[in-house]
């Protein structure tokens, strides 16, 4: 997809998320062919107050461009600023979060609850594009409060005739939750209501999920959040799939065992052995939730706290799974579990920790 002067060479889109889009992360994700890749969200405010914890997550590296930046906030004059302030680290992109749903989001105003004003709406992407001066921008928006209140179409016209370069349609409402089916023909809507490049959103798991949204959406690129969890693969597949209408076989449990203890050593490199390690534990869960001895591996896991142990249980772990030591896991359910809640073991935690009182 193209914006402006700059290609992305790639159908296939990062989303920011939190605790999750490290710099580490979105190289792993940029080696398996993504196009671009976001930070995590921040405040508009934050980067304004200089807070610590924003402007921790606002830091990358020259070399992981092209690179978006993601900003929340309903105030013209913070969002302004912020701009100023970002435009000097040089990102190749700027988006305005309009589509997130958590409840302490909304309820200040912030991510979706902008789509309820259209003229807010409006004054905020004309700020954003003005003090970006020249910088791409994009909006990511949802299809309106509920089903009953879609209003997608209009907020779209709103976002192109303000000048943003393209926009991202995650297709779910407000009110809807993730189990909730993603309603895809809006974005095949909005693709026919605005000349601007529309990215797409919602259940995209898999390179199939990808492909059938291109195909039946007409949509120029795609938005990928929880398919990318332990699956940065998704980008190559994808990519493959577009140019040759071929899948490919799945990754063999030794190929993701040394995608993931890549993903390990950039996580210490990045944070320190102590704290990558703590950060890994859910991403090594992500990688191998397709394998059978997953539940073996949660189980265990959470008790290693350096890196030689945790390697050494790795390439146990990816032996017993070749030697199919490990009863069969019943992969509808942890993928229905994961599809629901990302960190779907933590259920189970609290379940398990309910029996024993």
């Amino acid at each position: 997809m193209k914006i402006g002067s700059l290609d992305l060479g790639s159908r296939a889109i990062l989303a920011p998320m939190a605790e999750v889009t490290d710099a580490p992360f979105r190289q792993i994700c940029r080696e398996n062919g993504a196009g671009l890749t976001f930070t995590q969200m921040i405040s508009a405010k934050g980067v304004v107050e200089n807070a610590f914890d924003t402007l921790r997550v606002l830091a990358f590296n020259r070399s992981e461009k092209p690179i978006g930046i993601q900003l929340l906030g309903r105030d013209a004059d913070y969002i302004e600023k912020a701009v100023q302030e970002i435009k000097t680290l040089k990102p190749d992109l700027i988006d305005l979060n309009c589509g997130c749903s958590v409840s302490n989001v909304c309820k200040y105003g912030l991510g979706a609850a902008i789509l309820d004003d259209p003229l807010l709406l409006g004054k905020l992407v004309k700020t954003l594009v003005k003090a970006a001066e020249g910088i791409p921008v994009s909006i990511k928006i949802r299809l309106g409060r509920n089903r009953q209140k879609i209003n997608v179409l209009e907020n779209a016209r709103i976002i192109e005739d303000n000048g943003a370069s393209f926009i991202t349609i995650h297709a779910r409402t407000r009110s809807d939750s993730y189990m909730d089916n993603p309603l895809w023909e809006w974005i095949a809507k909005v693709k026919q209501t605005v000349a601007i490049p529309v990215v797409g959103n919602g259940s995209l798991f898999n390179e199939v999920d990808c492909f059938k949204m291109i195909q039946e959406t007409g949509c120029d690129s795609v938005f990928l959040a929880r398919g990318a969890l332990g699956n940065p693969f998704i980008f190559k597949r994808l990519s493959t799939l577009l140019e040759t209408g071929l899948l490919q076989e799945s990754e063999s449990v030794d190929e993701v065992a040394k995608v993931a203890l890549h993903h390990l050593d950039l996580l210490i490199k990045d944070s320190g052995e102590d704290q990558g390690v703590k950060k890994s534990r859910k991403h090594l869960i992500w990688y191998f939730r397709s394998f059978n001895g997953v539940h073996s591996l949660i189980e265990k896991i959470f008790s290693l706290n350096d890196r030689s142990s945790l390697e050494d249980f790795i390439c146990s772990h990816v032996e017993n799974i070749k030697n199919d030591s490990y009863p069969k896991e019943n992969f509808e359910e942890i993928n229905k579990k994961f599809s629901e809640r990302v960190l779907f073991w933590i259920i189970d935690s609290k379940l398990k920790e309910e029996d024993k009182q």
